[in-house]
């Protein structure tokens, strides 16, 4: 199977361009240049740069007299090519270099990741244990970090076990960049705080190890952390917190840099033990991020605005909310202390998209409609790279008899696009334009409707869930029981918007969830855009920033009843936040899972996944 590099659609071993999108499979792009590669070359044809595809390989004897000789290869395939000739006993474990003859071949860990396996629990068991002992810690935490060591590959031989991770050993090692004095005092915070959460993921598992070896840390070229490989604990004794003071004295010792006080006495406190715990060490740093940044705008929580489809109160500044350091909003009053707390100033490296709908399988017409409109400016230069991007993403769910949602939800979208054309310039929209471009929405649905005398169920209406994207501010907006949720390493799965419906409104008066729902309209809308005039709306409206590398998916109910996001969140956006799986695959797969499970109702998501890095450049006087 040949997977595609441009939109990862899996094809025939035999092909030689691919079934989908028609991107050469025999080709690799030249970083340098830009020219067409055959993968077989070593060199490009145009500029003459190295374009072979390496991988760091881990190999580990199993038999004390192996090789007799060097092979060649490291598998039978004769996939990775050795670089160079293996010692001749192998008596110890090697790392090496290998070159990729096969770039397109899906490998066995991509096999696993390619399809879902949770409704297969016996097909799962069988994937999971052809993955090599060796390579399984590696699996576990591939998702939980990007500063984790990622593998692409594994191979088990009867002579030897071979893990294939992403080649690191060119990034700068943090003891280098941690001697210059061009790195500021809240970089090496932020870099002592990737280290605290990777220590709370690694030293449950027994690899606590890996952060302490200082020639296995390194900086990539976003200035975060990069652990090369995964290196087991001893069995002589436990590692704990005390370990990590002692390695951060270490690297303020070699760089022979100044210290500032406040952390020299934080790096003492935890290496003997006074400052013990993940969360303890997390407010520590805090404190001193403190010196050396603003803090952070308070968070304003709203009254949510009740409508029946009686008169709605008028909006005012409160009603809009500030969602920062990724805390949703059942989540912000009682997990703040969660939240990261070095935080520095971030720019947007990448931004992309996808869009899918479907009928559904019981249905007769679409009255779902979306438009995602994109426009991304890649900037470069000597001091790092970045982009200038806005996204304008609109999801609606029409209602209404005789194809009248289809006209509503297309009106309605159509309405809001053409808004934000002409009047969306340099920065994010206000709120008050927002309410503008929602108001006028309402207003040419219920124009419509008025018109043609509709009255009860056969007006019109429809949903609205909106996301406003410049750089790495957002704004979302939503009417109705469509959604927005978020994803991200840190944060999980968290649904951003609240239903605007009768049963989410009687909990917001303090009612019981489970007597709420019990209601028969418990699940009826209490405000939509069209039926009625604008007294009777009031669109929540929240801004956010994208101060992490998340997953933001727009869905009409027909993927979200029955909680599926809630129970396939793990398999079906997880993966989506490593970059190199297509969104355009994953919204198709969230469509087949939706007319899996559900498939009453029309199905309609978008996903968007933003990723982005410190902006040092703010940071610097």
């Amino acid at each position: 199977m040949l997977v595609c590099p441009h939109c990862q659609f899996s094809n025939p071993d035999d092909h030689k361009f691919c079934q989908r999108c028609g991107t050469s499979l025999t080709e690799i792009t030249c970083q340098a240049c830009g020219a067409a590669v055959e993968f077989v070359a070593e060199q490009c044809h145009k500029c003459g740069a190295e374009t072979a595809i390496e991988w760091r390989a881990i190999l580990t004897p199993k038999l004390a007299d192996w090789p007799a000789a060097s092979p060649n290869f490291l598998d039978e395939q004769q996939r990775y090519r050795l670089q160079a000739p293996l010692p001749t006993p192998l008596t110890s474990e090697i790392e090496m270099t290998v070159r990729d003859c096969q770039p397109f071949q899906a490998s066995l860990i991509e096999l696993l990741e390619a399809e879902p396996l949770e409704a297969e629990p016996q097909l799962a068991a069988v994937a999971t244990q052809a993955i090599p002992a060796v390579a399984q810690p590696y699996v576990e935490v591939r998702s939980q970090s990007p500063a984790l060591p990622q593998i692409h590959d594994a191979i088990e031989q009867a002579e030897f076990t071979v893990v294939i991770l992403q080649d690191r050993s060119q990034l700068p090692p943090l003891t280098e960049m941690w001697s210059s004095d061009e790195v500021l005092p809240l970089q090496m915070l932020h870099w002592m705080h990737e280290m605290v959460e990777l220590w709370g993921i690694l030293q449950p598992i027994g690899y606590a190890h890996s952060l302490l070896k200082l020639d296995n840390l390194r900086v990539d070229e976003d200035q975060l952390l990069s652990l090369q490989r995964l290196h087991a604990d001893g069995t002589d004794r436990s590692l704990d917190l005390r370990d990590l003071g002692t390695l951060w004295q270490q690297l303020f010792a070699q760089s022979q840099r100044t210290q500032i006080g406040s952390i020299a006495q934080l790096c003492q406190e935890v290496a003997v033990g006074e400052l013990s715990g993940i969360d303890a060490i997390h407010q520590q740093l805090e404190a001193i991020a403190d010196q050396f940044q603003p803090t952070a705008d308070p968070i304003i929580l709203p009254d949510l605005p009740e409508t029946d489809f009686a008169a709605a109160p008028e909006p005012i500044a409160s009603s809009s909310m500030r969602l920062e350091m990724g805390n949703a909003i059942e989540e912000v009053s009682n997990e703040g202390d969660d939240a990261p707390t070095v935080v520095l100033p971030m720019k947007l490296l990448n931004l992309e998209d996808a869009g899918r709908t479907d009928i559904g399988r019981q249905r007769e017409r679409n009255e779902d409609y979306f438009a995602v409109h994109s426009e991304v400016k890649k900037l470069e230069s000597p001091s790092g790279r970045s982009l200038q991007a806005k996204g304008l993403y609109i999801l609606c769910d029409g209602m209404g008899g005789h194809a009248a949602g289809e006209v509503a939800s297309a009106l309605a979208t159509d309405t809001i696009r053409q808004y934000f054309e002409t009047h969306w310039q340099d920065q994010l929209p206000k709120e008050a334009q927002i309410r503008e471009a929602i108001q006028l929405a309402n207003q040419a649905i219920y124009d419509l409707n008025q018109q043609n005398n509709q009255s009860g169920s056969g007006r019109m209406g429809t949903t609205l869930v909106l996301v406003l994207i410049h750089s790495t501010e957002a704004a979302i907006a939503h009417v109705g029981d469509s959604r927005l949720y978020r994803f991200s390493r840190r944060r999980g799965l968290e649904q951003i918007t609240i239903d605007h419906e009768v049963g989410q409104r009687e909990i917001q008066r303090g009612v019981e969830p489970g007597i709420a729902y019990a209601r028969p309209d418990a699940y009826q809308l209490t405000q939509a855009l069209g039926p009625r005039d604008e007294n009777f709306i009031s669109p929540d409206v929240q801004f956010m920033e994208l101060n992490e590398d998340l997953l933001l998916l727009l869905c009409s109910d027909g993927l979200t009843d029955n909680n599926l996001i809630e129970n396939h969140w793990r398999t079906h956006l997880e993966p989506l936040l490593n970059f190199q799986n297509s969104l355009d695959q994953g919204a198709n797969q969230l469509i087949d899972l939706a007319n899996q499970y559900n498939g009453h109702d029309n199905i309609t998501a978008i996903l968007i996944r933003a990723r982005v890095r410190p902006n040092l450049d703010a940071l610097k006087p």
